[in-house]
């Protein structure tokens, strides 16, 4: 059987120089480490999350919720969400419950995201570090919208997972309350997790007063 030649399916100018493709390749082998990356939150196993699984969901809430969506570019939405927390790879998470300096936080994970981006072909390199500066900037309507959708699924994980007796659900009602106003659609999911949210808050109390033997 005759080897495939891909010369005769694809255009040849669609193929990419060799040069750049290692240097893609390159890349996507770096970004592996977002993998490695944990964040706070915990599975419903009981183990931390990683920032990458935290980024998959960010896009699959995109995906389902996608057609309510109407005025905004699905496309965009999908790009910003795989590469809002890239950077990470480089410098870790910084989990939001430790309150940090966000200026300081978002210069670090930018330098992170400048050093894993550093070898792509200069048009990709400059692609990916606009989006990412435009998901921070949260300036569009795409950026607003993601940043909603980061937020949500961060709450979302909280009340799914399978958490430390000390995690502060209590956290979740105060947490992202400015991201979500940019749609009715982000205040209605917001309504629903934050009813999940009292019901954890409502059992860890229960919890906490029957070890205490107040019960």
């Amino acid at each position: 059987m005759k080897a495939m030649d891909y010369g005769d399916i694809l255009p040849l100018e669609d193929m990419m120089d060799s040069v750049q493709l290692n240097e893609c390749i390159a890349f996507i082998q770096r970004a592996e480490n977002l993998k490695n990356t944990l964040r706070s939150a915990h599975t419903s196993q009981g183990r931390q999350e990683s920032a990458a699984e935290h980024s998959w969901r960010l896009c699959l809430l995109i995906l389902v919720f996608a057609k309510y969506f109407e005025h905004a570019d699905v496309n965009k939405l999908l790009r910003l969400a795989v590469v809002h927390d890239l950077g990470e790879a480089v410098c870790g998470d910084i989990p939001a419950i430790a309150k940090p300096d966000l200026d300081k936080k978002s210069e670090t994970e930018r330098r992170g995201m400048c050093e894993l981006c550093t070898g792509l072909p200069e048009s990709i390199y400059t692609e990916m570090l606009a989006l990412w500066d435009e998901y921070e900037l949260a300036e569009t309507l795409e950026a607003k919208i993601v940043k909603g959708l980061d937020k949500l699924e961060t709450i979302m994980q909280h009340n799914q997972g399978k958490n430390p007796p000390d995690f502060d659900y209590e956290f979740n009602l105060f947490y992202g309350q400015d991201a979500i106003s940019v749609l009715p659609l982000l205040k209605q999911i917001r309504d629903v997790l934050d009813k999940n949210t009292r019901e954890n808050v409502a059992i860890k109390n229960f919890f906490k007063h029957y070890d205490g033997g107040l019960l």
